[in-house]
Formats: C-alpha cells, structure tokens, sequence
C-alpha cells in the first residue's frame, strides 16, 4: 500500500512539467538560435519568422518557462536578468533550479545580443498582459523602450515595432494613454533619423490611435499630413493606416474618401482579425448611407458578423424606408453599441438623410400635397411643423433631392409629371458612357498587349543577311587584331 501511494504521488508533478514547459522551452530555444542566426547575418526576415512563430506560442507562455528561458538567454545576475525576472511571479524554487542548470549548461552565452534581449522583454511584456498584470506591463515596457532608445540596429526593428505596439496597449488598458504621447512623438522623431521604416509606420499608427482616443481629430489630421509619406511596409500597419484615415475623413465631411479608405482597409484585412473587419464595416455602413447610398444585404451577412452588424442593419432599413419614427426608435434601442463604436454622432447626423429619403416617397406618390400633410407623414415633432416642412422642402428642391415646385400662397408642395424618360436623352447619355467605358477598355487592353521585338518590320531577305552576318565577322576580326596589338 505505502508503495502504490508513492507511485501515485511522485510522477504527478513530473508529468506536468514534462508535458508543457519542456516542449515550449524547446520551442523558444530555437526561436533563440534563429534569432541569432538572423542578427550575425543581418537578415531581417529570420528575424519576423521568429516573431510569427512566438505569437504561435502566445498561450503556452507560462512563468517557469519564461524563467529557464531568461536563464538561458541573459547572463543570470546582469542588470536585465534581474529586471526581467523581477517582473516574473516566485513559483517553484527546485524546479526553477533544474531547468536553469540545465539550460544553462547546455548553451552558455557570456555576451548575449542585443536582439535577445529585446526579445525577452517582448516575452515578458506579452505574459504580463495576457495575466492582466497591467501595472507590471507599463512598468515593463517603459523600461524596453528606454533600451531601445539605445540601440540603432536594423535587425532590432521588427522586435522594437511590436513593443512599441504593446507599449502603447498597456498604457491604454490601464486608462493612461495621453501620458505617453510625447514619448510617442520622440520615438517616432528617433525612428525617423534612424531610417527605421517599419518603426515610422508603427509610431504613426500608434499616434494616431492615441489622438483619436481622446477625439483630437483635428491634431491627427495635421499629424498625418506632416510625416513622412507612408510606404507600406506591413500589411497589417497599413490596413490600420486606412482605418483611421477613414475615420478622420468622416469626421471632416469627407464622405467619398473616407468610403475608400474604410472599404480598402476592410478588403485588405486578413481573414483571422474579425474584430477590425467588423469595426471597418461599421463605419463604412455609416459612410455610405451619409452618402445616400443604401448598403447590399450581403454587407450584413458576413460570416461571423451578423450579430455584431445587426443594429446597423436595422438602422440602414431605418433610412432605407425614410421613417423617422421608426429611426428615432433604432437610435435609442441600440444607443449603447452606437456609442461605444464611437458612431452616435454620426447617426445623428443620418437624420437629415431620413427626412429626404421619406420626402422623395410623397413626391413621388402624390402630384399636389400641402405642407400640413407633409409635416405629419414625416412626424415632424416641433414647435411649427409647417414651417419646417416648408424649409425642408424648398432645401430638397434646391438641391435636386426632388423635382418639384413649392406654391408658397397655397401651402402645397406640386411635383412635376413623369413623363416618358425614354423621349428625353437620358437613355441616349447612359448608353453612351457605357460605351465610352468599353471602348476605353478596349484601348488599355492593347496597349498592354505585348508583341515580338521587330515584328513591325519587315523581314530581311536572304542577301541582306549574307551581308550584315559578313559585316559583323569583319568587325569581330577588327576589335581581336587590335585587342593583340595592346598585349
């Protein structure tokens, strides 16, 4: 009996260990050596494959291991070793001690390099937030971007652009985000000295997002137009890039550029980052209906995306019907999503585009309607209704919205008779932009034809070849005779 409690009881830590950190401390030692590979070669892209593969192993990042593997990368007792496992929770002593024997008598590295240790900062600043230790985490990645100031390496700046990135993270989920601006606009000065592209465009983004957090549009605008040209060089930068610039430019009223912006960065998105597709939709949704347009049905129903698009949909068959009752209800149903997307104010803006949506229905429907009657089939709620009905009227027909006329003396609202469109020439003009578009088409298409060098001309005949191979031959002879006479 004590000998089936002993074997009961001795294995069961060892399995633990054996399973899981082993494995992942494996993992980490050869992200280790291909970093180092990429740092002596000077190979930035080892040096992102180690970075991809690290967030492959983002939640098997435990505290022992993180611990052996800083025992193994930094010399144990130099001011960042004992920085880093500082930060790190105390577990097990003994098992602590073995796998830093171990590791450390395996590889022992006297003079560690300066990527390695940034990575082991990266290491530690990801598991700090993902324990939601956020207080540890700003402490952390202050102290990494204080080191970074120091190094000026190009194979440093894929590790410098994602803590960079965590940096600004943890000072936002603790609420801290404006006191690390000017620390955000000196590095972005620094990277640009440096020529450090990736960490130009990282910054950028960063400080975008953090002017944008506290609404200061108008700062990230002037931002933006002064740094330098974005290049591009991360996908994922880029696509982030459109979103707030999108942003910015419907804030400015700039409906038809904040649309392309907002649509490219949602095509471009990879497939796996759901939550910034979701949010790209939400403002291109709003966009397009301030623009008058109504978006597809297919818009709504994209995989994953139905739940989170479902008040927009809603709100989008709200000014699809030009109904400011039923608006006015969608609003405040769903007032907490609308403003914790950030996009209230521009629903509000939305109403003025109900109104001329359910103005253009009556005209259609009724030739002769007063002003009264209109007032109650939009359910305008103020002081003078008729009044503002007029105003909203007479402001549809000046800007085209509708093609009538207002009899001020009478109180009506006449619409103009719809006659036959296909005696006018407005089939005629889209019949001929149609073909205008083909035929501009058609040209691009063979001026992008490729064709055999010479084919234009015509062919030689047998005699001029005889001569120009006879003229070559002289010529060769000419330039070896003289090549002899120089030796």
């Amino acid at each position: 009996m004590t000998q089936d409690v002993e074997m009961k009881e001795v294995p069961a830590p060892s399995n633990s260990t054996a399973s899981s950190s082993p494995s992942t401390f494996h993992h980490l030692k050869e992200i280790a050596s291909l970093i180092e590979t990429g740092a002596y070669a000077r190979e930035v892209r080892r040096i992102v494959r180690a970075v991809r593969l690290t967030m492959a192993l983002r939640r098997k990042l435990k505290a022992q291991v993180l611990s052996a593997f800083l025992n193994f990368a930094l010399t144990p007792g130099s001011e960042p070793h004992n920085r880093l496992a500082s930060y790190l929770p105390k577990e097990d002593e003994h098992e602590m001690e073995v796998d830093t024997a171990t590791s450390v008598t395996q590889t022992p590295v006297k003079h560690p390099l300066p990527e390695l240790e940034i990575y082991c900062y990266l290491l530690v600043l990801i598991y700090l937030i993902d324990q939601k230790k956020y207080n540890e985490a700003k402490a952390c990645s202050s102290a990494s971007v204080a080191r970074l100031k120091n190094l000026n390496r190009r194979t440093v700046d894929v590790l410098a652009s994602r803590l960079y990135f965590y940096y600004s993270l943890s000072y936002e989920l603790t609420g801290d985000l404006a006191e690390i601006r000017g620390n955000l606009l000196a590095l972005h000065r620094i990277a640009t000295l440096r020529h450090d592209e990736l960490g130009q465009e990282t910054l950028l983004n960063l400080l975008l997002r953090n002017y944008l957090h506290y609404n200061l549009y108008d700062q990230a605008e002037k931002l933006r137009s002064k740094a330098p040209r974005f290049e591009a060089h991360s996908n994922q930068q880029f696509c982030r890039y459109l979103f707030y610039l999108g942003k910015i430019r419907t804030i400015q009223l700039e409906y038809t550029d904040a649309k392309e912006s907002l649509l490219q960065a949602a095509r471009k998105a990879p497939v796996a980052a759901l939550g910034f597709r979701v949010q790209c939709n939400k403002w291109a949704i709003i966009v397009r209906l301030l623009l008058g347009e109504i978006p597809e049905r297919t818009v709504f129903m994209q995989k994953g995306m139905e739940n989170a698009l479902r008040p927009y949909f809603e709100l989008t068959n709200a000014v699809r019907i030009g109904d400011l009752e039923l608006f006015k209800s969608v609003a405040e149903k769903f007032s907490t999503t609308f403003s914790s997307d950030r996009t209230h104010n521009l629903i509000v803006r939305l109403r003025h585009n109900v109104i001329r949506t359910g103005l253009r229905n009556i005209s259609i429907s009724y030739s002769r309607i007063s002003l009264a009657d209109v007032a109650k089939k939009l359910r305008l709620d103020s002081a003078n209704p008729v009044t503002d009905a007029e105003s909203i009227v007479a402001k549809a027909i000046r800007d085209g919205a509708i093609d009538a006329t207002l009899d001020r003396a009478n109180g009506w609202m006449v619409s103009k008779e719809t006659g036959d469109i296909y005696s006018t020439n407005e089939p005629q003009i889209a019949f001929n932009s149609r073909i205008a578009f083909c035929l501009n088409m058609h040209n691009e298409a063979v001026r992008a034809l490729r064709f055999p060098p010479n084919s234009h001309k015509e062919k030689e005949s047998a005699e001029k070849r005889r001569e120009r191979q006879q003229q070559e031959q002289e010529l060769a002879k000419h330039i070896a005779e003289e090549d002899d006479d120089e030796f």
